[in-house]
């Protein structure tokens, strides 16, 4: 395994610092990687996180694994990064100074705009090494998402190792272009989505699932020894979002994860005078997989995400 120009031998565990460029006060941001190598021949695994800086479940669920050990593998390798998007996380935001967003970048260019340059080394340095993945993200300000797994059902493997990653729920989501998923997956490297908690606010349960979901998945890809039980995943083939009808206040009568019915009531509407109450009813069975936690709404806003039970 050579990345970025630094061979790593099997039994090896290194930590390799990709220079990117230099902030406008010329200090020098570096894409940390951390490699742990088996002796014995196995499949290679990415976990990455913070692909979108204000994304922090993520950053903190590969932290977690890197800092407590939590993952020795006997076979194959692991590539662990923590923090892809550094500008992002330094300025709590989603994107990069120009407004890109590094997810909508791929494969990039090594002559291209900061996104773009960061999008041509996971191109070139880390999808050629790589089995398959697992990139975390959370939901947008103010939306947080149930713990779930993204992946396209066309793509049979990825749905394989969604089954043994063993999130609550396993969502259909089509491949996006330009994305790190669709980039990779134009190789044949299957890189599941897993998406937890809200940005900019920390999620313990997102953690906690995000770190026995992979426990879960190596132990079945034979790259760890593990005790941890298989855990079934609730695997939904359409999802929809509801959406505020009117302005207001916004109250949800419903929690996330929830099993909702067909009319039922998921919230009310109302203006802050009290005058006018609007019920949020609910259009198909299913699961509240997503939920807007802004308690003030516009006409049009998403309010839940629901998962319809197949």
């Amino acid at each position: 395994m050579v990345i970025n120009g630094v061979r790593v031998r099997p039994g090896q565990s290194i930590n390799i610092d990709i220079a990117i460029a230099r902030l406008p006060t010329h200090t020098l941001i570096d894409l940390p990687v951390f490699i742990l190598r088996a002796k014995e021949e196995g499949p290679t695994v990415l976990i990455s996180g913070g692909l979108h800086g204000d994304e922090i479940n993520g950053v903190v669920t590969v932290k977690r694994l890197l800092e407590e050990e939590i993952l020795s593998p006997v076979r194959g390798s692991l590539i662990l990064v923590p923090l892809v998007n550094t500008y992002g996380f330094l300025s709590n935001s989603r994107t990069f100074p120009d407004g890109r967003d590094l997810n909508r970048s791929f494969p990039g260019s090594s002559r291209g705009s900061l996104a773009s340059q960061i999008a041509h080394i996971l191109t070139k340095e880390i999808i050629p090494q790589i089995d398959f993945g697992v990139d975390f993200h959370t939901g947008g300000r103010m939306l947080t998402n149930y713990p779930q797994i993204r992946v396209d059902y066309k793509d049979k493997k990825g749905v394989q190792l969604a089954e043994a990653f063993g999130a609550p729920f396993t969502l259909n989501s089509s491949m996006i272009d330009k994305s790190f998923r669709k980039e990779a997956f134009k190789s044949k490297k299957s890189i599941l989505v897993f998406e937890g908690g809200e940005s900019m606010r920390l999620d313990n349960q997102s953690v906690e699932e995000g770190i026995l979901g992979i426990r879960r998945l190596l132990k079945h890809a034979g790259v760890i020894e593990d005790s941890i039980k298989e855990a079934k995943t609730l695997k939904l083939k359409e999802s929809f979002w509801i959406r505020a009808k009117v302005s207001g206040i916004f109250i949800p009568t419903v929690s996330i994860g929830e099993q909702v019915r067909k009319g039922q009531m998921l919230a009310k509407i109302s203006d802050p005078y009290g005058q006018v109450k609007v019920p949020v009813k609910n259009t198909s069975d299913g699961y509240v997989v997503g939920l807007n936690n802004s308690p003030v709404v516009n006409s049009g806003d998403a309010l839940f995400h629901i998962g319809k039970i197949p």
